[in-house]
Parts: C-alpha cells; structure tokens; sequence
C-alpha cells in the first residue's frame, strides 16, 4: 500500500520530460553492455527500470538501441569474463550495478564509457576522482546518502523497540566500503545505548553460522549491511531473520519484500531508471569525465507489517505514520 514519497532534490539531478525524441542519426542503432553479479531473476525489476528510462527518453529496445546482458548469478568470479566479452562486442557504453560489477568493467577497459547506477562512496573506492568531476571513463550514480544514514537506520530500530540494546550487523568484510559503514555505527550507538554484535558473511554458506553467532551473543534486532552478495541472498536472510525472531532492517525495500521488518533508504529502480539519462547523453557526445556523479533522490522507508505480526510487534504509530509504504 503506497503511503508517500518523499522526494529530494539535490543539484545536478537527472530529470526527463514525459516525451522525449532521442536525436539519433538516422537507422543508428545504439548498443548498451549490462553488467550484473545477480541473476537475471534476482534483479529483473532493476533491469525493467533501465529500460523504462530509455523508453522516456524517446529509444525503443530492440530497434534501435540493443542491450546486451551479462548476469553473473552470485558468482563473482564470473564478472571478469562477462565484462571482457562486452568489450569484445564493442558495445558503446557499459551499465553496472553495485561495485563489484563496476571494479570488473573498470579492469576490462579503460576507453569504454562505464555508467555505474548504485555505487557505495566512489570516490574512497577509487572509481572516480571526485564526484563533481569523476574524470577517467566511469561516471553515474551513487547509492549513498550520507554518512548519517547508517545513525538512522539504528534510530528507526530504536524507535520501534524503545528497550533494545543489542544490535547484531551481518555484513561481509569483502566489500570495502562496510568497514567505513561499521565504524560509522560504532560512533553512533553509545550515544543511542546501543551495544553493536558484528557478524560476517561472504557468502551463503556463512549465513548459517553468522545468524548463530548473532544469536550467541544475543543481539536483539539485526541491521543487514547490502552489498551485491547478500543483495543476491536477501530471500534467505529474511527466512533466518524471522526463524531466529530478528526484527530486522536494511538499505532498500526488496529487503522489505523478502521479509526484513523495515528498510530505509534509496530507491534502487529509480537509480537503474536515472541512469538511462547517462547513457543518453553518452550517446550524444558527452564524455563520462565531464558527468558529475547523482546522488539519490528518492529515500523510502518501508514497513513489513506482516513480519511484525509474526513476530508479535506492535509497531508504534510513529513508525507507520512516517511509512512510505506498508507491506501487508
């Protein structure tokens, strides 16, 4: 059920107008490399997302602009060799998704320009120089909204169960930018009487024996740090999470949709929506040095109220009134 959207303008976003006619020379037929470490179900609403953005602006898929997809299915070891056979079909521009998708494009060419659509802090992972002027081949948009984010998304745990005090982070180690984010919320809990209970997995084999660990030192609730990996598993973490009787939170609704008890966040569609606009302009001419980086636009909070009645929560009027949209 949709309650609201809040929608926050920040300088440089993209935008489009209802009917756009892309100024392509006559019988050109563009063609887009897409890059994902999911598998194509795990994401398909992500891909429809980019597509809707290039039909927007005025292309039609299949006419004239081909997009060439590569899906990894969670094995990123696959990447390195689905972004090199996008550079060998000479395809004018590469779509990726999270960063490991991205580090493989970057590594497989350096001329191609590369449009990343959820990046996690750019520029400390070194895909661009800065977010004003990313220079080399890669530009796009970030799926970061701020160091605070992380503060609230403890605040919004908080907020629902007032009494909490242990705080159990699944996170895996193998994406860089978790470690900022981990330190980030160490700095925020003291202040909010939480105790954090960190556990690691990089894969779906370590859920098991995370979600125990966990248990273990009797965390509470759980804060599931996204990255392309545990994206990839979120139907299983929301399984585990509801068996153990985890209240849980993370980054992006389809958490929400796969049984976590919030999410707070960016709107990922959206961002595989913007990023058409990129690759418009890309196709007109403009080199990806010169595009500033977007940040997003779009912040939702979901509320899964059918886990909350599994798992016996009365969610406070607080929390629902501020809902975005409510899973029941």
């Amino acid at each position: 059920m949709q309650r609201r959207k809040f929608i926050v303008a920040i300088g440089g976003a993209a935008t489009w107008p209802l009917a756009v006619t892309a100024q392509e020379p006559a019988g050109r037929i563009y063609r887009v490399g897409y890059l994902a470490f999911a598998s194509r179900e795990q994401q398909i609403h992500l891909s429809k997302g980019f597509e809707e953005g290039l039909r927007s602006l005025g292309y039609r898929i299949g006419e004239n602009v081909v997009i060439e997809y590569r899906f990894a299915n969670g094995k990123v070891e696959r990447l390195p060799v689905l972004a090199a056979d996008l550079v060998r079909l000479g395809v004018e521009v590469i779509v990726t998704g999270t960063q490991q998708n991205t580090v493989a494009a970057m590594k497989a060419t350096t001329t191609i320009p590369i449009v990343m659509t959820n990046s996690a802090d750019p520029v400390r992972a070194g895909l661009v120089a800065s977010l004003a002027r990313p220079g080399g081949n890669v530009t796009g948009l970030t799926a970061d909204t701020g160091d605070e984010i992380n503060g609230k998304r403890l605040q919004l745990l908080k907020d629902t169960l007032p009494n909490l005090s242990r705080v159990g982070i699944l996170w895996n180690p193998d994406f860089a930018p978790n470690q900022s984010r981990l330190t980030l919320m160490r700095e925020a809990s003291p202040g909010l009487g939480l105790t954090l209970v960190p556990s690691e997995a990089r894969g779906l084999d370590a859920l098991e024996k995370a979600f125990a660990t966990m248990l273990r030192d009797r965390a509470q609730v759980l804060v599931v740090l996204s990255d392309g990996v545990l994206f990839n598993y979120r139907g299983q973490i929301g399984v585990m999470a509801l068996r153990d009787r985890l209240p849980a939170i993370s980054a992006v609704r389809e958490y929400a949709e796969a049984g976590l008890l919030l999410t707070y966040g960016t709107d990922l569609p959206d961002l595989f929506r913007r990023s058409a606009v990129f690759v418009d302009k890309i196709f007109k001419g403009a080199k990806p040095a010169d595009l500033p980086v977007e940040q997003p636009i779009k912040y939702e909070l979901v509320v899964n109220v059918k886990t909350a009645k599994a798992l016996g929560l009365e969610l406070p009027p607080s929390i629902l009134v501020r809902a975005d949209e409510v899973i029941e």
